[in-house]
């Protein structure tokens, strides 16, 4: 069995981290290990337990600023912040119910390492756009910090912005400092019903270039609506999300409608049953108790999403729904065969990167991540080995070692 060893501070985490470099000994990192599922296994002597090292170390709602350690959930951040009418703009995705670990259980560490976006990531930006400031420990066991409290502090190399999305294999956080956003006062959502792929496409690009502000933007064909029930009918929809101060919503509502009269006529989803749709969109939910069918994340130019989506439906049988107004697809496999070769094949004219999020251990251990161009791929073995030059963290989970 695995030694496990649990983090309360940065000192431990240096102390730890430097004897694994010195003895060579691969680290597994994780906090509540919501999402370990996701990319590589990883062939680790020892594991790194972060949960312990959490709370808040800082948070002024007057400055829409807070900082907080790895280990913090997030639900303690988005209870904290939603009492100030505050909130994470870059919608965080939930990701227990559609990988079996529990719900609202996610870190910081995790949430940032992973920079996995929801459906406000189209307006608002990825987690790495809020990042402000960043303490961590690199593969030689040193402490660094970059960035600080507010966007002026980042000068030089934005390394907050490069650790997001790195999964743990180049550094481990230890505190985040992110930005925050004031919280609409209310939203609604708009549906246009029957599209077909490329009609959803031009609509989702129509609303997009509008000045209507639209917040979400999802095409969910027939059998996704019809599965989870949010959004009436049995026909395929778009789905258009719009927030702030009512009259404003009220007023973007009408021209919104103007601009998707030549795409058919508009149904209103108030607030309510508007939040359970994004919700639904944002964690994937239509996936979710599929067993162990494999499931992709695809991202791609927005025009090409919803056709995208249609096509590895007819070919490899899949299930699908675009969010992001088209430029994120989710992809339900029709079992646990990922067909990496078959998605990849599909998504290279459009061009793009697809992630396999859910798979058995015999799926991941190929292609987990969208294979690197020999350049690229050269620059990230020099990326890796100037934070690890051991490759103690995280060994393997995005790409294997060369």
């Amino acid at each position: 069995m695995i030694e496990t060893v649990h983090i309360s501070d940065e000192a431990g985490l240096v102390a730890a981290v430097a004897a694994a470099a010195t003895e060579g000994t691969g680290l597994d990192i994780a906090g509540h290990g919501t999402k370990s599922g996701i990319g590589r296994a990883v062939p680790a002597g020892r594991r790194l337990d972060l949960s312990r090292l959490s709370g808040v170390t800082l948070y002024e709602p007057d400055e829409l600023v807070f900082t907080a350690r790895a280990g913090t959930p997030v639900r303690e951040i988005e209870a904290m912040l939603a009492a100030q009418d505050q909130m994470l703009a870059f919608e965080p995705m939930d990701s227990g119910a559609l990988l079996g670990t529990p719900a609202g259980a996610g870190t910081m560490g995790g949430l940032f390492s992973c920079n996995l976006s929801g459906p406000r990531r189209l307006s608002h930006g990825a987690v790495r756009d809020h990042a402000l400031g960043i303490r961590a420990v690199s593969g030689r066991g040193e402490a660094f910090k970059s960035g600080g409290r507010v966007m002026k502090n980042v000068t030089g190399y934005d390394l907050p912005r490069m650790l997001a999305g790195s999964f743990g294999t180049l550094a481990i956080m230890s505190e985040i400092t992110l930005k925050v956003l004031p919280r609409p006062q209310t939203q609604e959502t708009l549906l246009v019903f029957g599209l077909d792929p490329a009609a959803a496409a031009r609509a989702m690009s129509a609303a997009m270039g509008s000045s209507c502000e639209v917040s979400g933007a999802a095409y969910l064909p027939a059998e996704i609506a019809r599965r989870r029930g949010e959004v009436p009918g049995e026909v395929a929809v778009v789905a258009f999300r719009l927030e702030g101060f009512a009259p404003s919503v009220r007023a973007r509502r009408a021209m919104l409608i103007s601009v998707m009269t030549p795409f058919g006529g508009v149904e209103v989803l108030e607030e309510t049953a508007s939040r359970g749709l994004w919700a639904m969109v944002r964690d994937a939910l239509p996936f979710s108790g599929t067993g162990e069918r494999a499931v992709w994340r695809i991202s791609t130019a927005p025009m090409a999403g919803p056709v995208l989506a249609r096509l590895l439906a007819d070919t490899l049988g899949a299930e699908t729904f675009c969010d992001w107004a088209g430029g994120l697809v989710w992809v339900l496999m029709p079992d646990a065969q990922a067909q990496a070769g078959a998605v990849r094949a599909a998504l290279q004219p459009q061009g793009g990167h697809a992630t396999l999020v859910r798979a058995t251990a015999a799926e991941r251990s190929g292609d987990v991540f969208q294979p690197l161009e020999p350049t690229l791929a050269a620059l990230t073995r020099r990326v890796k080995a100037s934070f690890d030059p051991k490759g103690i963290l995280n060994p393997g989970r995005m790409y294997a070692e060369p």
